[in-house]
């Protein structure tokens, strides 16, 4: 019997890319439930509800209750709440983002200068205006918060730029790194998925295709870790890389092994 109770599972490349289901995920997934452990999914995308990623992960034969899923504009605002509770806030982010914090109680301004704290996050209409706005609320002593540290994100078809090529370009013009980016390796994402779990670390199970992300959250924990091979990581990036999974795999379908 697996000493696992718990599992947490990356979406893009892992169980899903676009618009296709990976090969091997939904075998993967159904171990996983056969040997007893709960499985939460756990996303760096900030631009969509969390009852988007329940749709999408049905279309795909995954069935999945919204607790299941966490998100990090769910944890970046939670933490913003906890630790920023009544800010202004000068948002660099997508509709969504702004619509979660709005109705989190928080007021969004647009002059940079009377910003208490700076949400930078992925924004497809990011341009040198915002890039100036963002810079100045900085300048004016604003604090800097990242919803993730995605540089690239999974398409159908090629990675593109994600929130961490944003903040990136603001810490940089700044010469200020964030005080906080949220979403995965961060302790208050992992905190928050083995909360939804109410597992211990040592008795969960991370499973990503990111070396820096999936598996840094679950080594900085004391999770077990397994990177799967279908998405952004290889095997040389391994053999390069600080961050080491306990387990390499082709695909989800091998994570039976781990229980075994």
């Amino acid at each position: 019997m697996t000493s696992l109770h718990g599992a947490i599972l990356d979406v893009d490349g892992t169980v899903v890319r676009g618009d296709e289901r990976l090969p091997g995920a939904l075998e993967g997934i159904r171990s996983l439930r056969a040997a007893g452990l709960d499985v939460l999914y756990c996303s760096n995308n900030p631009t969509r509800p969390v009852d988007h990623h329940v749709a999408r992960l049905r279309d795909h034969g995954v069935a999945v209750d919204p607790w299941q899923v966490l998100t990090a504009d769910v944890v970046t605002v939670e933490y913003l709440a906890t630790e920023h509770p009544g800010s202004d806030l000068f948002v660099v982010g997508e509709p969504h983002l702004c619509g979660r914090l709005r109705d989190a109680g928080f007021a969004l301004t647009e002059d940079p200068e009377a910003a208490d704290v700076l949400v930078a996050s992925i924004d497809r209409e990011f341009d040198y205006d915002r890039l100036t706005q963002a810079f100045w609320a900085l300048e004016a002593g604003a604090t800097f918060v990242g919803t993730d540290p995605d540089l690239t994100i999974p398409t159908g078809e090629r990675l593109v730029p994600g929130s961490g090529a944003i903040i990136d370009a603001i810490a940089g013009v700044a010469s200020r790194e964030p005080e906080r980016v949220l979403g995965k390796p961060a302790p208050e994402t992992a905190a928050a998925a083995l909360e939804r779990l109410g597992v211990d670390p040592e008795h969960c199970l991370v499973v990503g295709d990111r070396l820096d992300t999936d598996v840094a959250l679950g080594e900085r924990t004391g999770m077990t870790t397994a990177l799967v091979l279908t998405g952004v990581a290889t095997r040389a990036d391994v053999e390069r890389a600080d961050v080491r999974p306990d387990y390499v795999l082709d695909s989800l379908a091998e994570v039976g092994e781990i229980l075994d």
